[in-house]
């Protein structure tokens, strides 16, 4: 079987902001939300804390030294940066910015641009916004010109000598195509390398749609919490509280539970036939009452083994075809209040690191 290159993707929220202070609260991070997480019913494992790393700060570059010493130890190829960008103005852009300035921190990184609104439901929907995410013609030309200073880095991930971008949210932009052609030529005239864009399917499954305004791959995005029975439905409901009790004994009609194995098959009925030009991703568990509490989403009864399992078949299916650049992403590197990581925690410590390593060792056999 053919290696692949695994790319974590990497939430830059571990440091405050003057923005998140004024929103959440002096001195806001991911790790408030984090530490103040409480168990919903028996059995629900909250909060999560993290072990080997500790509660780093972003700022530190202490911090980001230890995080790309344990990625590299572990086979991970390179981070994938969530990058905020709102019409010229930049949020949580330092991790990034002090990486650019040090040379020591030699993990290869790329970037996906999360361009929708923030809010304050933590979930995308445009409910009460704390930062609106407009666009124009002009703002796309000074975006990718921002870009350039790292895409011309030598750290900046390439696939044949073309730097990779991805965007989450293709069909929010007023004119794709428009904003791909501004990209890709920018970049083209600036540097003269051409500029491999992903558009990620995680809010449009219409792949031919995607392909159509442009873009050269599609990022199979997981998970895809949209295939998961009433999991955008807050309100208490009897059919739920039935479910959560006769297949876990939860009594409780509220709470939004699923099972790892189940919601992965879930999503798997709804994957692209083929891998071609399909850029798979993996996701480690998902538990987001972090950040929303009573109305989060709760997968459970993940493990490393069924981690490894997932990874394996999409291995598989990469294999089948030429053209997934030969990444396949993993669902994250560090959302840690989505309950989806693979920085060691105090339970699972290096488990799932562990996982991967075997899987790039097994390959190289």
């Amino acid at each position: 079987m053919h290696s692949f290159k695994p790319i974590a993707i990497y939430l830059p929220q571990f440091h405050p902001i003057p923005e998140n202070d004024a929103w959440w609260g002096k001195g806001f991070t991911e790790w408030t939300n984090v530490s103040k997480a409480k168990p919903l019913f028996n059995g629900h494992i909250q909060p999560k804390l993290p072990s080997d790393l500790g509660f780093y700060d972003l700022r530190l570059q202490e911090a980001r030294l230890a995080q790309e010493r344990l990625a590299k130890e572990y086979g991970i190829y390179g981070f994938c940066y969530y990058h905020y960008w709102f019409n010229g103005k930049k949020l949580l852009e330092t991790p990034a910015e002090q990486k650019l300035l040090n040379q020591n921190e030699n993990l290869p990184f790329m970037f996906f641009w999360a361009n929708e609104t923030w809010s304050r439901r933590w979930l995308g929907e445009e409910k009460e916004i704390l930062i609106k995410q407009e666009y124009s013609e002009e703002d796309d030309l000074k975006h990718i010109r921002y870009l350039l200073r790292f895409i011309k880095d030598s750290r900046y991930i390439r696939v044949n000598g073309k730097p990779v971008i991805v965007i989450y949210r293709p069909t929010d932009l007023p004119n794709p195509a428009a904003t791909v052609e501004v990209f890709k030529t920018t970049v083209r005239k600036e540097i003269g390398e051409e500029l491999i864009l992903i558009a990620s399917n995680s809010h449009c499954r219409d792949v031919s749609k995607l392909f159509s305004y442009g873009f050269d791959h599609i990022l199979d995005f997981k998970p895809q919490l949209s295939v998961l029975p009433y999991a955008f439905e807050d309100r208490f409901m009897m059919k739920r509280l039935i479910k959560n009790y006769t297949q876990y004994r939860i009594a409780n009609g509220k709470c939004k539970i699923y099972n790892y194995q189940s919601a992965l098959q879930l999503m798997r009925n709804i994957e692209p036939k083929t891998f071609e030009k399909i850029v798979p991703c993996a996701f480690v568990s998902w538990d987001n009452t972090p950040r929303r509490g009573k109305n989060g989403i709760i997968i459970k009864d993940n493990t490393p083994e069924l981690f490894k399992a997932e990874l394996q078949r999409l291995q598989h299916k990469m294999n089948e075809v030429n053209d997934n650049l030969n990444f396949l992403f993993i669902n994250a590197w560090n959302e840690w209040a989505e309950g989806n990581y693979i920085e060691p925690d105090r339970i699972n410590e290096l488990s799932y690191l562990e996982v991967i390593k075997e899987l790039i060792f097994e390959n190289e056999e």
